[in-house]
């Protein structure tokens, strides 16, 4: 017993002994710490665990009242999470005024302009989702306020608010059931996230609270009852029910499209998260040109710019923009043999009262082997971005720069016209030169760069009207064209239309190809027709040419004619 508490005794007099030195550097290391924090910015000054936590304990005291329901409630949708980092990182209320102001500002279409109409529409929807879509929430908590918050009004909302008899479409299985109350919004396009979006709510508790889905099987009230609600592969005993459910997003049947759908899971994953996350407020150093139309202080970065149009419906028009940057104004970094640029593009689109419309945003990265890069410089980079439009009058501004040298940025603004295409006129697309053009596979229909319809084209873009789109002779010329409103015949059901296609010479104005074709050819029986054509160059000199394409429709008794400058090298 002795000898056990001489040796605990000595231990703690060794251990004291020991401590001494450790207890005295420490303090010596307090003592430096103590100095360097005097003369350190404290703004800058690294928190300890503990006064972070009281930080966070006084702001969550502090933010309260209208600070609290702004964060909360107002903005809770649109704020990004860096945003509102730093608003809770701000220490009074003369900091958060400042702090909302800049956010609304910063959304401002019109900065200029003491009303800021991005804020007011922002809490009109917030009203209106109160009133429509609340169910024992408020509706700005639903999913259908948050969709309408943050995207607005969709084009058109498929409802069936009783649910009842339902007729599946094919890509979900076909046959017949009985479904939840739900809605499909659909959206021509949301920037940022797509186009031609459909967004499904379905309301399984029957009690008004509509909630998002990715599962489009979800509404389907006979999902789980046996023998019911077959679709038309298990109506036709070539699928069993049970089989539907193996796991995976939706429980869709077995039919003609089954293996298409389960290849797209992942692209409804991949839009929830889109739908989910704030608007991204990107490139706000290249928004500055648009905006306050700043000087350029450094070298100019010139690209060229085209614009075409196509109709979608009566009441809109596409309008792919196209970019064409030569590689020769990029500068490239090399990395590992390697060379590499990288462009910012933004683009707005505002109407002549300065209410923007449409906005983009992308990154182009260019890579070259460093041993090549010499003879790459010749080459160009294309950007295609296609914007849905009502006709009317517009700006188009754009800004690109050089991210490896930030004072090479390049801006462009041009005033358009897109055209209205009246049912009692004939009237056609643009006329577009390309490069490439082929046709694309079934399921890339509509999506995609360069892709219009169902066809791949790829336009070569004009330098200015006195240098138009250049060709080699050893490439071909591709040019395409959509006819609208083409005579229909009472009797026949058909339009009788001449399609005149030309080659110019404009040096000697003398036509170098003039063939015709009928438009029963194309598509007999619509109003609306394509013109795809491909021609080899070989027999061409090197010189300028104009294709003409002429439309002399018999029935309606009018004609129209498209043609487009190019250049053979």
């Amino acid at each position: 017993m002795f000898n056990r508490r001489f040796s605990f005794l000595l231990a703690v007099a060794v251990g004291s002994f020991a401590a001494g030195p450790m207890l005295h550097a420490q303090s010596s290391t307090d003592s430096q710490a103590s100095t360097d924090t005097q003369t350190q910015d404290p703004l800058k000054r690294q928190l300890s665990d503990k006064e972070r936590f009281k930080q966070q304990k006084e702001l969550k005291q502090e933010l309260h009242g209208t600070y609290k329901k702004w964060v909360d409630e107002d903005v809770h949708w649109i704020i990004t999470d860096q945003e509102l980092k730093a608003f809770k990182s701000l220490s009074n209320d003369e900091e958060r005024d400042a702090f909302i102001e800049q956010f609304w500002q910063r959304r401002n279409p019109s900065p200029d302009s003491p009303e800021n109409e991005f804020r007011e529409e922002h809490y009109r929807r917030i009203a209106y989702a109160n009133e429509h879509f609340a169910a024992g929430k408020p509706g700005w908590k639903t999913d259908r306020g948050h969709i309408y918050i943050s995207f607005g009004k969709p084009d058109s909302i498929d409802s069936h608010p009783s649910g009842g008899t339902y007729d599946r479409p094919i890509e979900e299985g076909g046959g017949q059931t009985s479904t939840f109350p739900f809605e499909v919004w659909h959206y021509r396009y949301l920037e940022g996230i797509g186009d031609n979006i459909d967004i499904e709510f379905v309301d399984t508790c029957m009690c008004g609270d509509y909630h998002m889905t990715i599962d489009r099987s979800e509404k389907d009230a006979l999902l789980h009852v046996p023998g019911a609600g077959q679709t038309l592969y298990e109506q036709m005993g070539m699928a069993k029910q049970a089989d539907r459910f193996r796991g995976g997003l939706e429980s869709l049947g077995t039919g003609p499209n089954s293996s298409q759908q389960q290849s797209k899971e992942f692209d409804r994953l991949e839009l929830f998260a889109k739908l989910q996350a704030p608007p991204p407020i990107k490139f706000k150093d290249l928004e500055s040109f648009l905006t306050n139309h700043k000087l350029l202080t450094g070298p100019v970065f010139p690209f060229d710019v085209r614009t075409d149009f196509v109709k979608v419906t009566d009441s809109t028009v596409l309008v792919p923009i196209t970019l064409q940057i030569k590689n020769r104004d990029i500068t490239f970094k090399e990395t590992d043999g390697v060379s590499k640029g990288v462009v910012n593009i933004l683009g707005r689109v505002s109407t002549i009262t300065d209410r923007v419309v449409q906005t983009f945003e992308e990154t182009v990265q260019v890579e070259e082997p460093s041993e090549l890069l010499a003879q790459s410089l010749d080459h160009r980079q294309l950007y295609w971005k296609a914007l849905p439009l009502v006709p009317g009058r517009y700006r188009v501004d754009i800004a690109i720069k050089d991210v490896n040298n930030p004072d090479h940025v390049g801006i462009y603004a041009q005033g358009i016209t897109v055209p209205k295409y009246d049912d009692d006129r004939l009237s056609a697309s643009s006329l577009i030169l390309a490069d490439k053009m082929e046709r694309v596979p079934s399921k890339q229909i509509g999506t995609g760069n360069f892709i219009i319809g169902n066809t791949y084209i790829r336009p070569r873009v004009m330098q200015t009207l006195a240098t138009p789109a250049s060709f080699h002779r050893d490439q071909k010329l591709n040019f395409w064209m959509q006819v609208y409103n083409l005579g229909i015949d009472e009797k026949s059901k058909q339009n009788s239309a001449k399609i005149t296609y030309q080659i110019i010479d404009t040096a000697s104005n003398k036509s170098l190809l003039d063939t015709e074709e009928d438009s029963k050819t194309l598509s007999a029986n619509s109003d609306q027709l394509t013109v795809e054509k491909t021609l080899p160059l070989t027999s061409l000199q090197p010189g300028k040419y104009l294709v003409k394409v002429s439309v002399n429709d018999g029935i309606s008794k009018q004609e129209i004619a498209e043609t487009a400058p190019f250049t053979v090298e």
